[in-house]
């Protein structure tokens, strides 16, 4: 396997898993312009190509906080009914366009309700649009399956009340929960009753850390808030000196802690130098469960396809790498083991036995 030639239509047709992905990240430029426009805001150009553009140099300054602040437009257009269901089945076609067979999609309803929608409504009205593109992209023969996870905003004070959403539609769509926004400064130990109320409840979770934050973000993640999973995770590096494990990092390493890592972004935020030199590469070698993720298709300009043929170019990753990091993804995918083991054998498997 290892000897195949990896090249971009190759890629293009493996089987792919997305853990880490923002709804309100991954609009398409032409239905933010569009959907802009139906709703009276101002965008700093109507040309997709050009909105594209500007998302990516805008996010492109090394920092976190200037990142997460592009988002103002894409939150803008999904404040409506309408807005909300066409973004969520454009979110899943795109993904079956890009050959991705699992995903997780995450996002804040606390963020859309600057409207008439209360957050449950938020909710609803996305888990209708996913459905929507689920049957879509079933009826044209690219299947994929999305799970939604709900965040909570930890610099704001409606973590809990997500939280409780996450548990009552757990049954309708939601498989999880993330808390985001600006790490340094907002321990994710400030919520931790939404956390112990989602144990209590059955309810798995990922948080970010160690992105903006180092190593006490991940220890207080793990340890304290009982994080299933971490969201980028990239600074855990910190603990490791010459191959050697601190005892963070080993604890994180032994007990597959998935890292949902994100090469493109990581760099745009400062949190990593290059794709040569991503820790993605060194903590896959030294067994993590690393996985690879998009995090915001828009502000990142980028997709699965584009992240993995990075690896393949910059970093000598070979098609076992690929396969490895999606199997990873799935085997720490908040659903069933049963449907997960099925996705694996099934097809991921088969899609890599090339």
């Amino acid at each position: 396997m290892t000897a195949t030639r990896v090249d971009a239509d190759l890629i293009r047709r493996l089987p792919k898993a997305v853990l880490h992905d923002h709804l309100d990240g991954g609009l398409r430029p032409a239905t933010v312009v569009e959907l802009a426009a139906e709703v009276g805001h101002t965008l700093p150009t109507t040309d997709p190509d050009e909105l594209a553009a500007w998302y990516f140099e805008a996010a492109n300054s090394g920092d976190l906080v200037r990142y997460i602040a592009t988002f103002e437009h894409t939150l803008a257009v999904m404040q409506t009914r309408e807005g909300l269901l066409r973004t969520a089945e454009e979110y899943v076609l795109d993904l079956a366009a890009d050959g991705v067979v699992y995903g997780e999609v995450r996002y804040a309803p606390e963020l859309n309700t600057n409207g008439e929608l209360t957050m449950a409504e938020v909710v609803e009205t996305v888990q209708e649009g996913l459905a929507a593109g689920m049957a879509k992209a079933a009826a044209a023969g690219t299947p994929v399956r999305v799970g939604t996870l709900l965040c909570g905003m930890r610099m704001f004070d409606r973590v809990r009340e997500a939280a409780d959403l996450a548990v009552a539609f757990r049954d309708a769509g939601v498989v999880g929960f993330d808390i985001a926004g600006a790490e340094d400064g907002f321990p994710a130990a400030d919520h931790r009753d939404a956390f112990e109320h989602l144990r209590r409840e059955n309810v798995p979770f990922t948080i970010h850390a160690g992105e903006a934050h180092g190593l006490p973000s991940i220890h207080q993640a793990v340890q304290v808030c009982g994080a299933q999973r971490l969201g980028h995770g990239v600074r855990i590096t910190e603990d490791i000196v010459d191959g050697k494990l601190g005892r963070l990092a080993g604890w994180v390493r032994d007990r597959r802690i998935a890292l949902e890592m994100c090469p493109t972004s990581n760099l745009q935020t400062g949190a990593a130098t290059s794709i040569a030199e991503h820790p993605i590469t060194a903590l896959k070698d030294l067994g993590f469960r690393v996985t690879l993720n998009t995090d915001n298709r828009l502000v990142s300009g980028t997709t699965m396809t584009r992240e993995m043929s990075l690896l393949v170019e910059d970093a000598g990753w070979t098609v076992e790498d690929l396969r490895t990091v999606t199997v990873n993804a799935l085997k720490s995918a908040f659903i069933p083991f049963d449907e997960r083991r099925a996705l694996i054998e099934d097809v991921v498997l088969p899609g890599y036995a090339l």
